[in-house]
């Protein structure tokens, strides 16, 4: 399994940080904070910098755009300043000294969450990201490119929300996800907030189209009763005869 990129959220206010900090654990990231200038430029000088940087300009001690001249010595990994300054002036300054992309607050936390992810997507070597326009687990395989599902070769037809939802799924086999989660993680860039019961109907459709897809009629996806829903795969063979063993 690929290791998560690790995100720096250097920001000073906790709220937001936590907020972002949430968010970007939910998208699969492996999120770090620093409240201030001086602890970020440690984490980014640092022999193994995160792999990309959220950095708020307005900070205590060292300013963000210092930081990020300084950092800028040390590593080339993506760093994306945050700041409430909306002048010009302030793009330019940030973009000529290194910044791969500017977010003015206020800001919706998904989409930092997106530019996160085309960001990181711009910057990945050519393998890497190739590999990343497939997720699978098992027989079951999801064309990032296509935003097309395949199960044991078979194409299955979803509607793009419904690929989304077992893309959010799949990316966390067997944990329990609620309706929120799935809506904040499944429709980051949607202009428009679907209802939580309309996940209902859509996971609906997803696990009737997976079932009728698979051979032996697995259940893909399991619904946890006032919580929410999570990704089931049928057990491996060799887990299988483990889970009996135990049993016996």
């Amino acid at each position: 399994m690929t290791t998560p990129a690790r995100i720096l959220v250097v920001e000073d206010e906790q709220d937001i940080a936590d907020v972002l900090l949430d968010y970007l654990r939910h998208a699969g990231y492996a999120p770090e904070h620093a409240a201030d200038g001086r602890t970020a430029l440690q984490a980014l000088t640092a022999p193994q910098p995160p792999d990309l940087t959220l950095l708020d300009v307005m900070l205590p001690g060292i300013d963000g755009l210092e930081v990020l001249r300084q950092a800028r010595r040390h590593t080339d990994n993506p760093i994306v300043v945050i700041t409430a300054r909306v002048e010009e002036v302030d793009r330019l300054i940030g973009l000529e000294l290194g910044a791969d992309d500017y977010i003015c607050k206020p800001f919706s936390p998904r989409e930092v969450v997106a530019r996160v992810k085309a960001v990181l997507r711009r910057r990945a070597p050519p393998a890497q990201a190739a590999a990343q326009a497939e997720l699978a687990y098992g027989a079951l395989v999801l064309d990032e490119a296509q935003l097309q599902a395949t199960l044991h070769g078979a194409l299955v037809a979803l509607t793009p929300r419904e690929w989304h939802l077992l893309r959010t799924l799949l990316a966390h086999p067997r944990s329990v996800l609620s309706r929120a989660q799935l809506l904040q993680h499944a429709y980051p860039d949607s202009p428009q907030e679907p209802n939580e019961r309309a996940v209902d109907s859509h996971i609906k459709n997803l696990r009737r189209k997976l079932r009728s897809a698979d051979p032996a009629g697995h259940d893909w996806i399991r619904s946890v009763y006032g919580v929410g829903f999570a990704f089931d795969p049928p057990a491996a063979p060799q887990d299988a005869q483990d889970a009996q063993d135990a049993q016996d």
